[in-house]
């Protein structure tokens, strides 16, 4: 079967996924046969659901445009501007809600998520038709380290976390979804995801350590699991890890 060649060029953030040689410039990519342009741009590395627009000698196409030997096409990310006309966006809408689901890695950023007051689903046994098919269901983003999971043809909302450290991520995660003016600490569990609310502490007199018993007195406690929350020693941490967060995507 005859080679062909298209030339790509992919812009800002989407160059992450690309190695360093092919960052910003337009390159050659072979193919056979007519492959629709979307499984082109995940075959270089790309996922689809961090694409917003594709351009093809000059026209915006959708994911099923079939890929011809001399196309030149443009891919670009989520919120770019351009002065393009017809523009065919390949993003679905924002969702109103944003809530999230996180791959089996992410504990730490599901945690802090939720500590932020974000509706996070995590837990570590997931498997990956598992996230897809609940964040599909859910009208959940998913947030990941793992490429592959985003090129599922169900995935909708999804983002590849760069940052490894979850200090980083965390900070990125609030930037990627300008959350900052959303941020609402303290109200989500931290085991579960459930809301808190406060109780009194002889509803939950039973559940508490002697000695907490004694020096604390405002107590809250999770609707969904039971888990029980008061300002101990913990709390100045968690509050100064807030500040900082707070700090950093101001």
């Amino acid at each position: 079967m005859t080679t062909k060649t298209a030339h790509f060029r992919f812009y800002e953030e989407l160059n992450d996924f690309l190695p360093p040689e092919k960052h910003k410039i337009a390159f050659a990519y072979e193919f056979t046969g007519a492959p629709a342009v979307k499984d082109a741009i995940e075959a270089i590395g790309v996922p689809h659901p961090e694409v917003d627009l594709i351009v093809v000698n000059g026209h915006s196409v959708g994911f099923d445009y079939q890929l011809q030997s001399g196309d030149r096409v443009a891919v670009y990310p989520m919120f770019e501007t351009l002065d393009i006309s017809p523009i065919l966006h390949l993003r679905p809408q924002p969702l109103r809600e944003l809530r999230f689901i996180l791959d089996v890695h992410l504990g730490t950023l599901a945690r802090r998520l939720r500590l932020l007051g974000f509706d996070t689903l995590y837990q570590n046994d997931y498997r990956d038709s598992n996230i897809v098919e609940i964040a599909a269901l859910e009208k959940r983003i998913i947030l990941t380290r793992d490429r592959g999971i985003l090129k599922n043809k169900a995935v909708t909302h999804g983002y590849w976390l760069r940052a490894s450290d979850p200090n980083r991520q965390i900070e990125e995660v609030i930037r990627r979804f300008h959350l900052s003016s959303r941020i609402e600490p303290f109200c989500r569990c931290l085991l579960c995801n459930g809301l808190i609310q406060s109780v009194t502490k002889q509803d939950i007199l039973e559940k508490l350590p002697e000695r907490t018993a004694s020096f604390y007195h405002e107590f809250y406690q999770c609707a969904q699991c039971g888990k029980v929350y008061w300002k101990g020693s913990h709390y100045k941490k968690m509050e100064s890890l807030i500040d900082k967060v707070k700090q950093a995507v101001s």
